[in-house]
């Protein structure tokens, strides 16, 4: 990396990106790139010294980035290959890596703690850098999220030997690091438009369990189908809420708050409090502690730390929360899989058992919505009331056939309904919600100060 001067993010508002943008903004280097659409991430990072341009002609790029023996580029696999500025590098002579190849680069000569797993891998990694952050030990951090406990994706350390990774199986991304420490999560097939199959997916993570380096370790989740091939000398510990060598003892619930006792291999720690008391959290908790004790973070460093995190945004995210047994609640989270929404909207109704739960949802993905409409039915039909909002398409072209209707029809809910995004407003000064989850990938995030704001106008 100290041939380059320079370094150009095509695709520079992804959070992904961004957490690279900022390392190399501390390292010196000058940054610019190009992006799609502004966003509060775009702004953030053109405050702190990144030029982002939204317009893909290649006579925007400043001239910094114009030499190719001293810029390198940098491009993420959602970008389409017939991007102008991408052919203009391709066309003349510069380098150009997928941001997890770089990645890969970055964080080889360190000791990497990467979380992979199809939901809960912006959590447990965020654990993670937050304990070894707030600890002392320090850490580089790659996070898929910005943490609210520092406004940040990421974390910078000059000292420390660990980077924490969110390991992303997209594209089989995460096939580029070589951790010392893994945590698998979970294994629900995803992204069946890159595997295929749900055969091929997990044969890509049973891969990134080969690329853990020797006197590492996998921390790998209880009751997965994957079957995991570590090199000789990696040692394999299973993690759960209620069983494995990782898992939770004397749970206790009440008052807004979750407490319990982990339980490892070599001893019990009492007493930790989670700063994010949902019961997902426990498990994701266990497996972030899990990987900092395989380092020896002192147990009092860890209760400290796990009592203190006040997790990613758009995780579980309370927006509003009004006092008293009845006050109104909005809860936002990143649910995009049936896994995750199924888990999201459970732990909303284990906070609030007796009280009436509208779930706001953006479908993320024509192919997923083909793939797993039953799945995301079958959640949504937890809810009370359902309002789905028209699929969130990414990087996709349509798919004939492929609407929200698809969900719609299979939702069992006797209030459901589909509203496009600007009749979504008006619906919401006329309804009267009681507990509001919203949920998806796509920019219903743009949406949530607007929804907030007509909540909290609706008359009780």
């Amino acid at each position: 990396m100290k041939e380059f001067d320079s370094l150009y993010f095509v695709g520079a508002g992804g959070i992904g990106m961004a957490a690279l943008e900022r390392y190399f903004l501390a390292m010196g280097k000058r940054i610019a790139g190009y992006d799609r659409t502004p966003s509060d991430l775009t702004a953030a990072l053109q405050q702190e010294g990144v030029h982002i341009d939204f317009d893909e002609d290649p006579a925007l790029i400043p001239d910094y980035c114009r030499d190719p023996e001293r810029t390198l580029v940098v491009y993420t696999p959602a970008v389409p290959d017939s991007h102008k500025g991408l052919t203009y590098f391709r066309e003349n002579g510069f380098e150009v890596l997928k941001r997890a190849a770089l990645l890969g680069v970055v964080t080889a000569h360190s000791k990497g703690l990467c979380f992979a797993g199809t939901h809960g891998k912006t959590t447990t990694s965020s654990m993670a850098a937050h304990i070894l952050h707030d600890s002392g030990i320090g850490c580089n951090a790659f996070l898929g999220g910005v943490l609210r406990n520092y406004d940040s994706n990421f974390l910078l350390s000059a000292t420390s030997p660990y980077s924490v990774i969110e390991a992303d199986e997209f594209d089989r991304s995460f096939h580029h690091l070589r951790p010392y420490i893994a945590v698998v999560t979970s294994t629900d097939p995803d992204h069946l438009d890159i595997y295929g199959t749900a055969e091929n997916y997990l044969e890509s993570f049973a891969h990134f369990t080969e690329l853990i380096q020797p006197g590492g370790a996998l921390i790998i989740h209880i009751g997965l189908a994957l079957k995991p091939r570590v090199q000789e000398g990696v040692k394999t510990y299973t993690y759960g809420r209620d069983e494995g060598d990782f898992h939770a003892q004397d749970i206790r619930k009440g008052d807004g708050e979750i407490t319990f006792n982990l339980v490892t291999p070599w001893e019990t720690i009492n007493d930790i409090s989670l700063g994010v008391p949902v019961d997902i959290n426990i498990e994701n908790s266990i497996a972030a502690m899990a990987a900092c004790r395989l380092i020896d973070v002192p147990a009092d460093a860890m209760r400290k730390a796990m009592a203190t995190f006040m997790g990613p945004k758009r995780r579980f995210e309370f927006w509003l929360k009004e006092p008293g047994k009845q006050g109104r609640v909005m809860i936002d989270d990143y649910a995009h899989h049936p896994g995750e929404l199924t888990a999201s909207i459970r732990s909303v109704r284990d906070l609030y058992p007796d009280r009436r739960l509208t779930v706001i949802f953006q479908p993320h993905l024509y192919t997923r919505t083909r793939d797993f409409a039953p799945g995301f039915a079958a959640a949504l039909s937890m809810a009370d009331e359902v309002i789905l909002l028209p699929i969130y398409p990414a990087r996709e072209e349509p798919i004939p056939g492929v609407t929200s209707e698809m969900i719609l029809e299979q939702v069992t809910s006797t209030k459901k309904c589909i509203y496009s995004k600007e009749n979504l407003i008006r619906s919401i000064e006329l309804s009267n919600f009681d507990v509001l989850l919203t949920a998806g990938a796509g920019d219903i995030a743009n949406l949530l100060p607007q929804i907030c704001f007509e909540f909290k106008k609706q008359r009780r």
